[in-house]
């Protein structure tokens, strides 16, 4: 099985967009039981006691778009911990991987990347700053098929 977890900010736009845009790529392929997707916070802005926030509705509302639901999903903050439940740690800016970074010490085994790598280098601007929404769905549904391509997965 491939753990994929998506790491942004406050875990809820950016990483749960990943998140669900993945799952449901990886469900369209009935490759559902080759994966577990999650997607987590480096800050805990968006996370009072142990309860976080849900995902921002703009976000929400840009994933109905196109057919996806991220109902019940509530932000969650990375830990070290995580570091040895994933293979893969994808953040979505450089901000966020020295933050990641903080959070779980060493990368001893390269787990931690950007999404964009996969797609020709670059960050996931978040949208919780500049509003465009469906440019982000965008960027992360390219880096999404360049991480399944990487794993050997043909999503067109």
């Amino acid at each position: 099985m491939i753990k994929v977890m998506f790491i942004c900010h406050g875990n809820i736009c950016r990483s749960p967009m990943a998140e669900f845009i993945l799952k449901d790529m990886v469900k369209k392929l009935g490759a559902e039981k080759d994966f577990y997707i999650a997607s987590s916070a480096t800050s805990r802005e968006e996370i009072w006691g142990d309860v976080g926030n849900p995902v921002y509705p703009p976000a929400r509302e840009e994933l109905a778009k196109h057919g996806i639901s991220c109902e019940g999903k509530r932000a969650v903050q990375l830990t070290k911990a995580d570091y040895d439940r994933y293979d893969w740690l994808i953040c979505m800016d450089n901000t966020n991987m020295r933050n990641a970074k903080r959070i779980i010490g060493s990368d001893p085994d390269s787990k931690l990347t950007l999404l964009l790598d996969f797609a020709g280098g670059g960050s996931i601007a978040d949208p919780w700053y500049f509003g465009n929404f469906d440019r982000t769905y965008s960027d992360i549904v390219r880096g999404c098929r360049g991480l399944l391509k990487e794993l050997g997965y043909d999503y067109h």
